[in-house]
Parts: C-alpha cells; sequence; structure tokens
C-alpha cells in the first residue's frame, strides 16, 4: 500500500498533537534514547533536532530503534487494525480527490457496507468524517505555513465547495480558517 504522503512538519505537528489518527501509519523514532513511539504517545516530547520518521516498523526497529514501553507501538490492538490502517493510508494519499466509499472498497477488497462497519467499529466513525478530519488538518497546516488565500486551501485539501469547507473547519476547529490562521500569526508575533 505503500507510505503515507506527509512532510516532516506535518507529522510533527501529529507528535506535538498526539494525534491518534495517525497511530500505526508512522512512528517517531528518538536518536538520543532509542526509543520509537506511536504519534499519540504522552511521553514527554523530544527536541525536534533528535527526531526521524519511519513508515514501518521494521524498518524502525532495523535501524536500531526500541518500542516505548508507554505507548507500545508494536501491539496491535485489533485483528482489523491492518485494515483499517491501509484504509487510513488511501484517505490520507487521496484526501484532494472526490473519494467516495467503493473507491475505498475497491482499494482494500471489501464491500462498501462492511468497509463502512469494520472502519466504524475501529475508529468510532466513518470513512467519510474522517476524510474530513484529514482534510482540516491538511487546511489546518497550509494557513500556518503557506499564503495560500482560504479558497485555495478548500480546493487544495480536497473541499468542492466553500461552504462546505467554512462549516467543517468551523466544527473541527471552533474557528474560521481566517481567524485560525490570524491567531497563528498572533502567537508568533507574541514569541
Amino acid at each position: 500500500m505503500g507510505n503515507i504522503n506527509l512532510s516532516f512538519e506535518e507529522m510533527w505537528e501529529k507528535i506535538i498533537a498526539c494525534d491518534r489518527k495517525y497511530d500505526g501509519l508512522f512512528f517517531t523514532a528518538v536518536k538520543t534514547t532509542k526509543i520509537y513511539c506511536r504519534p499519540s504517545c504522552r511521553s514527554r516530547k523530544p527536541k525536534k533536532m533528535n527526531v526521524e520518521f519511519y513508515h514501518d516498523m521494521k524498518e524502525v526497529e532495523k535501524a536500531g530503534y526500541r518500542a516505548c514501553k508507554r505507548c507500545q507501538p508494536e501491539a496491535d490492538q485489533s485483528p482489523h487494525i491492518e485494515m483499517v490502517r491501509n484504509i487510513i493510508k488511501f484517505l490520507v494519499n487521496h484526501h484532494k480527490k472526490n473519494v467516495v466509499l467503493k473507491d475505498i472498497a475497491d482499494q482494500v477488497g471489501l464491500s462498501p457496507f462492511y468497509l463502512e462497519r469494520l472502519f466504524k467499529q475501529e475508529t468510532k466513525e466513518t470513512p467519510r468524517d474522517y476524510l474530513e478530519k484529514i482534510r482540516i488538518d491538511k487546511a489546518a497546516h497550509l494557513l500556518k505555513s503557506s499564503t495560500l488565500t482560504n479558497l485555495e486551501i478548500c480546493y487544495e485539501v480536497g473541499f468542492r465547495s466553500p461552504s462546505n469547507f467554512y462549516k467543517a473547519f468551523r466544527n473541527l476547529k471552533n474557528c474560521s480558517p481566517s481567524e485560525y490562521r490570524k491567531e497563528f500569526l498572533h502567537e508568533l508575533d507574541g514569541l
């Protein structure tokens, strides 16, 4: 299925936020301790310069890192976890496209009905809700790291309509995209 398309900065943001949505999709390896963790690990955050990211557990262990005892990244919680990870990878890598349930089902070899039921059972969300959160994560990253307009960001992250984008952004971030960018710039000014 391949790796997910996230930049170092985006992965860094996920570990700072302890974002569980990305568990199993990449691992954070700390050079100084030789320990690797899930993105959602609640352990003290390492210095950015001491971090490497790996997309595969075998790869990180081959590089000489051992699993964190706190978040236990090597332990899968469910027999369906690999299927769910493949679905999430597909969603992250195709967030810009007009993805429908059948596209995802065809990709992972399940019926749309079973895929949605399995995904919801494992993540407590539908694939559509999950995709919306991924798009809003991407939008938030672009609002902080680019000079694109809100409308350009809306289309860049895969929304087809500005009103859906603004509504989804407000639902997940409790503010508009403009307010989010303004608040971020205000925080930078205060540093």
